[in-house]
């Protein structure tokens, strides 16, 4: 089995819409459920075994229901990491009609958006600059590494970045060579990885062998994994997962997480289960390992990554 870790991702807890594939659930949308609900999961992932959790301030209130949940719980050996660039606009609006979240990479920002997440401190280990681009300038804003330099080294912080579009790989590569008075700025890296976004996996590799800590995000494409008629070209992959599934004896999501474990071997891959019973079904990735045939099989559904991206920007909020 290899060292990879499930953690948790609170990007569909913290808010009352998210970028994904998945039916109206038909459930109390209000922040007090979504409160309880997210204590709940958080609750059980602690149980299960899981230590790392994910959040960020654009995650409607997901950095404040983790901050809530542990100062309450005081539980031991968490590691928690959070972000920083975006702000959250919808503001628990149901069908709010504009961008639910706004990035900013500016200085002002970073400071801001810090003075409330280094509550997270001490089980604050991994402080993330959200969705870097080479359009925002953050790559470029030496006053902006300066300040994330000074952060890393007042509080024994991993300053990472976390990176989505069909530039990631450009964008690691840079971000490897930002130095601050000759010491390397950035200690780990959230990739968007899975079945049919495979792009980045060269740079990947370079980032492990250079030490770098790895985070896998988003393994199961926003729901695109999972079965759907609207997704014809999907067709065939989708009938090679229902028949190794059967033979694994695990749901889709499962073999959606373990994929990203075996063949990348980060330190984590994240759940975004949002609720209890999701969570459960991920954490089944744990209970097994792909053969290597399987594995390449699974690795042959990688599509191109130009159309991975635009099929993505065609989501919706729900």
């Amino acid at each position: 089995m290899t060292k990879t870790k499930i953690g948790l991702g609170l990007a569909s807890l913290g808010r009352p819409e998210y970028i994904n594939i998945r039916p109206d659930q038909n459930i109390d949308k209000s922040a007090e459920a979504f409160q309880r609900k997210t204590m709940e999961v958080l609750d059980e992932a602690y149980e299960q075994g899981i230590r790392y959790f994910d959040t960020a301030p654009s995650y409607g209130r997901g950095e404040e229901f983790l901050l809530d949940w542990y100062q309450s719980r005081k539980n031991e050996g968490l590691v928690l990491g959070t972000k920083w660039g975006y702000t959250y606009k919808a503001n628990w609006e149901l069908g709010y009609n504009g961008p639910h979240e706004v990035k900013e990479h500016s200085l002002s920002k970073l400071r801001e958006q810090w003075g409330y997440s280094k509550q997270l401190l001490p089980a604050l280990e991994i402080y993330q600059i959200h969705s870097a681009t080479f359009e925002s300038g953050v790559l470029a804003n030496k006053d902006v590494h300066n300040e994330l330099m000074a952060i890393k080294k007042d509080y024994g912080l991993k300053i990472g970045l976390t990176s989505s579009g069909k530039a990631q790989s450009e964008i690691l590569e840079a971000a490897m060579g930002i130095e601050v008075d000759g010491e390397e700025l950035f200690d780990s890296f959230q990739v968007t990885f899975n079945l049919f976004e495979q792009s980045a996996l060269p740079v990947i590799k370079k980032a492990k062998n250079k030490g770098k800590l790895l985070i896998i995000k988003e393994g199961m494409a926003n729901g695109r994994v999972f079965p759907n008629k609207d997704y014809q070209h999907y067709q065939e992959h989708y009938h090679l997962l229902s028949v190794l599934s059967e033979e694994y004896k695990v749901g889709v999501d499962a073999l959606a997480l373990r994929f990203c474990m075996d063949l990348v071997e980060p330190q984590y891959v994240l759940s975004g289960a949002g609720n209890v019973g999701q969570l459960k079904e991920n954490l089944k990735a744990n209970e097994f390992e792909l053969s290597r045939n399987d594995l390449e099989k699974l690795k042959s559904m990688a599509i191109d990554v130009s159309a991975y991206w635009n099929e993505r920007s065609k989501l919706e909020w729900n």
